[in-house]
């Protein structure tokens, strides 16, 4: 079998699971990250990490041998730090079997509640108040016209709310955190990191250039329900409920531009055509089996 080797620009939270997972598959894994002491303990791991931050210059040899790319980068409104260092490059990687954009579903922003697929549209008018979906939705077609111009196999993947060890509702709880705020039928959709990284290799395995997958569970939910749950898991009283309007007070313009946005997000393609099944269909089940895992600690 010919080497497999797959780069990352950003070596984040989800992009970190799925190189784990891939380097006990006897992959070769390389990547970028922002910070000297995160790059040194990802090397300990196996992991040939760089130290980029998306503005300084990068040593573009780093894609020599490289099959398969991953970009987590987040766009700013100055675009995209991986297309603006590395779009000439790419544009002439025949030898790229497989690339993947990690996105979010805020670039379709709010449906009121509707559900929606990987048809629908990205109306610009539905970002008007959301600037980082609005860079999300440029970041998209510039990774897409790498495809449709270059012939690069670009996927993208529209994530929802990224929970997992370590960075939950779980944990919110026992830092002293959570909130229920009270906003009836404004529901969010979730998806486990695990879920992510079987995902991304189900694509790996499964090329499809051009193809757009909305990574999300099962069930959307208000955030208030998902916190109660949490709680009973802990066994502690959940917090008070606050009204949105009073809760809305305090938050920062990204916290409230989170709530601004009400959709439900259907998750088959991923199933029909990567064949996944997700681990943690809902949040019932990722919670529990974190919740099991603080307990063995």
């Amino acid at each position: 079998m010919e080497p497999r080797s797959l780069f990352c620009f950003g070596l984040g939270y989800s992009a970190k699971r799925l190189a784990r997972r891939l380097l006990a598959d006897g992959w070769q894994v390389s990547g970028t990250c922002r910070d000297a002491d995160q790059a040194a303990a990802l090397r300990a791991e196996g992991i040939h990490a760089h130290q980029f931050d998306g503005e300084t210059p990068a040593d573009r040899a780093w894609l020599e041998g490289v099959t398969h790319i991953l970009s987590s980068m987040p766009p700013s409104a100055a675009g995209d730090p991986v297309l603006a260092g590395f779009a000439d490059i790419l544009a002439t990687r025949s030898d790229v079997t497989w690339v993947g954009y990690l996105s979010t579903t805020g670039v379709y922003g709010n449906t009121d509640g509707a559900w929606i697929d990987e048809t629908a549209p990205v109306h610009a008018s539905r970002l008007a108040n959301v600037p980082r979906s609005r860079h999300r939705a440029k970041a998209e077609r510039g990774w897409m016209a790498l495809h449709e111009n270059n012939g690069l196999p670009v996927h993208l993947f529209r994530l929802a709310g990224i929970y997992g060890p370590g960075r939950s509702p779980l944990d919110n709880i026992r830092d002293g955190k959570a909130r229920r705020i009270d906003k009836p039928g404004h529901k969010f959709s979730r998806i486990h990191v695990d879920d992510i990284a079987t995902v991304l290799m189900a694509s790996m395995a499964r090329p499809n250039p051009g193809t757009i997958y909305n990574v999300c569970d099962d069930e959307p939910m208000e955030p208030a329900t998902v916190t109660t749950f949490a709680c009973e898991l802990l066994g502690v009283e959940p917090p008070p409920m606050t009204p949105f309007d009073e809760a809305a007070k305090a938050m920062t313009p990204m916290g409230l531009s989170f709530w601004e946005d009400n959709r439900r997000v259907r998750n088959n393609r991923i199933k029909d055509e990567l064949g996944v099944t997700l681990a943690y269909p809902t949040y019932r089940e990722g919670l529990r089996a974190l919740a099991q895992n603080l307990a063995q600690r």
